[in-house]
């Protein structure tokens, strides 16, 4: 892939070794602001690539280095997900600035990216997640209209499950223990149920618990899950 290398000083040294993508969006009015803010020393954030609304990828952080984009968050046992991770900003102006659909050139280039970066360090589908699945209680992005089934069907994400779902019956409780073994932090329980429909189930995020989520997300703990063909 090409690259625009536009460096960012604001990095360190990771702790741990590199098993998660985690995909943002901006959240800032246009690409620039959001650009000149990942490079700005006093803002004290960054990632280690930045897609544009045309496409074009910078990179602002080596991949050996420990980027600045996930904050205070969780996954999978994980809690120093920066050490762990490597996160790729997609342009958009998100739920504050008029959140709207990524553009096609952005996705053309994120997938070859994704599917490099997983390549590259062995990372699994279910480690490709988005700043609100290990932040919830602090993050929306990238989203509910990000394209997560475009990447799932070149298995560079989870699927949202379609076939052979049965409805376990769970309590709210055993949900909320699903919902931990699978990967989230659930001490605010609305808000890792919000997080989960954002991704799984977008069109309809209310916070209940409901057969339809009882259902993608015991399919989800199975071996090979299956859906978004």
């Amino acid at each position: 892939m090409t690259f625009l290398d536009t460096p960012s000083p604001n990095f360190d040294e990771r702790l741990l070794p590199i098993s998660m993508i985690v995909l943002h969006y901006t959240g800032m009015q246009d690409g620039p602001s959001a650009l000149a803010r990942l490079r700005d020393p006093e803002a004290k954030v960054s990632a280690h690539y930045l897609v544009e609304e045309d496409g074009t990828v910078c990179r602002l952080v080596d991949e050996s280095k420990r980027a600045w984009h996930a904050g205070r968050s969780h996954w999978r046992e994980t809690t120093d997900v920066n050490s762990a991770s490597i996160g790729i900003e997609i342009v958009n102006p998100g739920h504050e600035w008029g959140y709207r659909p990524f553009t096609d050139e952005q996705i053309d280039a994120l997938v070859p990216l994704v599917a490099a970066i997983k390549k590259r360090h062995g990372i699994t589908r279910g480690n490709i997640v988005g700043h609100s699945d290990i932040a919830p209680t602090r993050k929306r992005d990238p989203g509910e209209l990000f394209p997560w089934s475009r990447l799932a069907r070149l298995r560079l994400a989870l699927p949202r499950p379609t076939r052979n779902l049965m409805d376990p019956m769970w309590t709210q409780g055993g949900f909320l223990l699903a919902l931990e073994r699978f990967g989230y932090d659930v001490a605010d329980a609305m808000a890792a149920i919000v997080a989960f429909q954002r991704r799984f189930r977008p069109e309809l995020i209310d916070g209940e618990i409901d057969a339809e989520c009882r259902m993608i997300l015991l399919a989800l703990l199975l071996p090979k899950p299956q859906g978004d063909e």
